[in-house]
């Protein structure tokens, strides 16, 4: 059965961010993949077997049936389409749908009868139907759901996760045709532990947006609670510990939301709530709090380094989250780089960056270049920076922001 499938199935996966890529060569184990990205720059490096996310080694990058191309003519073979295109929002907090409504254009120029497109961007509920559909269509002069099958199945990648991957997470796939849906949940069986077949792909795109929504008002309450405890003069750790000895209390720790999904995805729902008349107010509020805090720690840190006349700052672990060489959408990274404009002697650390991150920035990424420094900040809960500093400088000198 599964040899057929290879050639049945022609998988190409559009989009090799921190989504497109593991689906990529999880693929490549079993089938002849092609990925895409329109970034070249992006391809040139993944063909030479580098992952600027430093995600995955060269020898992954390599294997015999993987082809990364940067033009999507090239894919005209293919007939498995997994787009994972980003979404992201613009200044105003409205959707941008330029990539999915670009890849639509693309992909129906080559769209063939009997392809089959799965979309994994994370949208608001309706968009795969209501807008990536009709510009297939539209495009392509095919009938969806007659020439060719649309799914969706919410992309549940976590960088810097090692427990979390494709290999041991559910993964979720609405599909509502009967066209080779065996077919299709044997290739999605590489890219989950567990599928969970749906038909219904309203529910699937509305799973997939709340996961995030849900973890951004869980931090955004937490967030507000320190605050709170700060202006009372009040242990907010103290708090958590006693808190946390009720069976059913959630534990979460305040801090900067920075990076592509949390502070992104309460925006698509709020905006869909809002054209059917419905509120999102919990949705925002914890978003309005989350946003709040880069202005709240840049203050601390301002307050703090009063104190400090003439003094080298070390500001720690810049990316946008742990484990991870991300400084895009990076919270701590603006803040750092509004300091270092307001403060001369403000340096920054961050051992998850590449040598020419570190070069182009000028970003210390090795510790032993760290001791030579009076105060060390750490910006973000990042557990291995903060365990450096403890072992390597006098405690005395650490100033952690959310203790």
């Amino acid at each position: 059965m599964l040899k057929n499938n290879q050639k049945l199935f022609k998988p190409c996966v559009i989009g090799l961010g921190y989504v497109g890529l593991p689906i990529l060569l999880n693929l490549a184990n079993k089938y002849s993949t092609h990925g895409f990205d329109i970034n070249r720059e992006r391809i040139n490096n993944l063909k030479k077997g580098i992952d600027t996310f430093n995600e995955y080694k060269k020898k992954q990058l390599k294997k015999n049936k993987l082809k990364y191309l940067s033009k999507l003519t090239n894919f005209n073979k293919c007939n498995f389409f997994i787009i994972t295109v980003p979404t992201p929002i613009y200044k105003n907090k409205k959707p941008d749908l330029t990539h999915l409504r670009d890849v639509c254009k693309n992909l129906s120029k080559i769209l063939k009868k009997d392809d089959i497109i799965i979309f994994e961007s994370t949208v608001y509920p309706g968009i795969t139907k209501k807008y990536c559909i009709p510009i297939l269509e539209n495009q392509s002069k095919l009938k969806e759901g007659k020439d060719f099958y649309v799914g969706y199945s919410p992309e549940r990648v976590n960088p810097g996760d090692k427990k979390h991957n494709l290999k041991n997470i559910n993964k979720i796939l609405a599909y509502p045709h009967k066209f080779k849906v065996k077919e299709i949940l044997k290739i999605y069986s590489n890219l989950g532990k567990k599928i969970i077949l749906t038909k219904k792909i309203e529910e699937a795109e509305t799973a997939k947006v709340i996961e995030n929504i849900q973890r951004d008002v869980n931090i955004g309450l937490i967030n507000e609670i320190y605050l709170i405890c700060k202006k009372m003069k009040i242990n907010f750790e103290d708090v958590m510990k006693l808190a946390s000895t009720k069976w059913n209390f959630i534990k979460f720790k305040p801090g900067l939301v920075g990076g592509h999904c949390l502070p992104v995805d309460p925006y698509y729902f709020s905006y869909i709530s809002k054209k059917n008349k419905a509120k999102s107010e919990i949705t925002l509020a914890g978003r309005s709090t989350n946003d709040s805090m880069q202005d709240f720690v840049y203050k601390k840190i301002i307050n703090e380094i009063k104190k400090y006349k003439n003094k080298k700052i070390l500001i720690c672990g810049l990316t946008y989250k742990e484990n991870v060489s991300d400084l895009r959408n990076s919270l701590a990274f603006n803040i750092f780089k509004k300091l270092k404009k307001k403060k001369s002697k403000i340096f920054g650390y961050d051992p998850m960056l590449s040598d020419s991150v570190s070069k182009k920035f000028g970003i210390i990424n090795k510790k032993k270049n760290i001791q030579k420094f009076d105060i060390y900040i750490p910006i973000t809960n990042h557990k291995k920076i903060i365990s450096t500093l403890r072992k390597l400088v006098n405690k005395k000198t650490i100033i952690e922001i959310f203790k």
